[in-house]
């Protein structure tokens, strides 16, 4: 049984992210984690975009990618870990907005993979426009089967 509290395990996830150098390199964080859902996003700079000004695709990618995983994290047992075994992403629409925001949701967990489906979303003068939607089969590992974690810094 699962003794361990929403809270406790929320905050597992984030120090986990936190040792992530891609996640500080792209500058994205966590806004909102819930059993079964992350949101993460990432706001406008000029090293995310691409030559027309709009967010690039492999950044879109990444928050598909990181906020998937981080989803399927929330309903894992003690001892488990994840990885990212495949996705599905669709390009709906240019991503032109001041912030790129993905919000994950586990649609099946299981005991050796998670489903989770993402709609990622522009934000620009205070309204969202969908630009992206995927689906995530993320593997559920034994976490004493997985590298050890890295050091911060």
């Amino acid at each position: 049984m699962d003794t361990i509290s929403f809270e406790s395990r929320a905050a597992g996830i984030r120090e986990r992210v936190a040792l992530q150098g891609f996640m500080s390199l792209v500058g994205a964080h966590i806004d909102d984690l819930a059993p079964g859902s992350a949101t993460i996003s990432v706001s406008r700079r000029d090293e995310l975009l691409q030559q027309h000004g709009l967010f690039h695709g492999g950044v879109t990618a990444f928050l598909i990618d990181n906020g998937t995983t981080i989803a399927a994290a929330t309903v894992l047992k003690p001892g488990q870990g994840v990885l990212t075994a495949e996705y599905k992403l669709n390009l709906l629409s240019p991503a032109d907005g001041d912030r790129l925001i993905c919000r994950s949701r586990v649609v099946k967990p299981g005991s050796r993979m998670v489903i989770v489906a993402a709609d990622v979303f522009t934000a620009k003068d205070g309204r969202e426009k969908q630009t992206a939607v995927a689906l995530a089969t993320i593997a559920v590992l034994d976490q004493a089967a997985m590298p050890a974690l890295r050091r911060a810094g």
